[in-house]
């Protein structure tokens, strides 16, 4: 599939940052990677992962790090660093295509295809800006289906697959290679360590897989799914229609609640963006608790949904869909629970993306249990 137009970049922006579950970066930020592309008259879009070669050689290209947003205090440690708007030299397409290009150079291998790691405003969009650059394909498929804040929880990990070298490269051009370590947990803090000291998103490239092995990693079509919910979304809008009751019946979500916000709690820790968010829903009061992705929703008190089933907050005014960073005291949305794809509905998926993982004591149900 090719996107060809600005609105057709939007749609898909738009449904990547609703899977994107809160987090994986600003849609703002993906709309202008892809349409910089369109306007250079490069080729954006994608190929069904059936067109892609046993011995064709993918790499993902993935942004890692806190989106949480800069305070005063933070902007006058980083210009004391040197790191100012006038010495910014990478877009987040830019980081990623030249951390894939360092991790080329490193392992001496040229790249065919290229993998998103996950689904999100930005990340998503970054990784397809960065394969139109390269001049390389882009498989109609992600590791996770959804976002995520570490990338211990992809199936590519799930499958024990070798995640390093990791080549990354910042905002203000620092570049570093993660050769090895001990575990991929450590993996996933040496790469937020290298995003905290460029203050935000360092463009990070590793996984390489061959076509064959691609094919039993990959979960298929998340990207064309993006695309469909983004485009459902604008036209159910324009339609004068309810987005949020048109979305849900054909993703095949549910509607946990619809209200106001009346607090948010919210902070920038070890490069992840942290925070509670309290509803008003009229005769309930919902919570939801994020890391950097929305993980746990709680209905008066009492656990409700959970990943790693799939939460996202859709602004009932304009019916866009909502990334934490952007979310607000007085904003009125509705939270959409979905259940997650089959390729995490697994022990080594539950090992590190339910409640337990982030420290809280939550026994995970099957939001199809939990909605009976």
């Amino acid at each position: 599939m090719r996107l060809r137009t600005r609105q057709e970049i939007e749609d898909f922006v738009r449904g990547c940052t609703f899977y994107g579950t809160g987090g994986g970066g600003l849609p703002a930020n993906g709309i202008e990677s892809l349409a910089n592309e369109l306007e250079a008259g490069k080729e954006i879009g994608w190929v069904d992962i059936s067109e892609v070669s046993d011995d064709a050689l993918s790499v993902c290209p993935f942004l890692m790090g806190s989106i949480a947003p800069h305070d005063e205090k933070t902007v006058a440690e980083m210009a004391s660093y040197g790191m100012t708007h006038e010495t910014s030299i990478n877009q987040e397409a830019d980081r990623l295509a030249k951390a894939i290009e360092e991790l080329s150079e490193y392992v001496g291998k040229k790249f065919d295809v290229v993998v998103p790691i996950e689904l999100g405003g930005a990340n998503t969009p970054g990784a397809i800006a960065a394969a139109s650059k390269l001049g390389m394909a882009v498989v109609d498929g992600d590791y996770t289906s959804r976002a995520i804040p570490e990338i211990v929880q992809i199936t590519f990990n799930y499958q024990k697959r070798p995640i390093l070298p990791v080549a990354s490269v910042d905002e203000w051009g620092n570049v570093c290679v993660i050769k090895e370590s001990i575990n991929p947990r450590v993996t996933e803090k040496l790469g937020k360590l290298i995003s905290v000291a460029g203050y935000g998103l360092a463009g990070q490239a590793g996984m390489m897989l061959d076509g064959k092995g691609l094919r039993e990693t990959v979960i298929p079509g998340t990207l064309s799914e993006c695309y469909q919910a983004g485009k459902m979304l604008r036209q159910a809008r324009e339609a004068g229609k309810d987005p949020v009751c048109e979305l849900v019946a054909a993703v095949g979500g549910y509607e946990l609640c619809r209200g106001t916000i009346t607090a948010k709690d919210d902070y920038d820790e070890a490069g992840y963006y942290w925070g509670t968010v309290t509803i008003d829903c009229g005769a309930d009061e919902f919570k939801y608790w994020f890391k950097n992705e929305n993980h746990i929703v709680w209905r008066n008190g009492k656990p409700y949904v959970t990943s790693p089933d799939l939460i996202s907050a859709i602004d009932t005014e304009t019916g866009e869909p909502v990334p934490n960073p952007l979310s607000y005291v007085g904003q009125r949305i509705a939270l959409v629970g979905m259940p997650c794809k089959p390729q995490l509905e697994c022990q080594e998926c539950y090992d590190v993306l339910t409640p337990r993982y982030f420290g809280y004591d939550i026994e995970h149900v099957s939001i199809r249990e939990v909605m009976k």
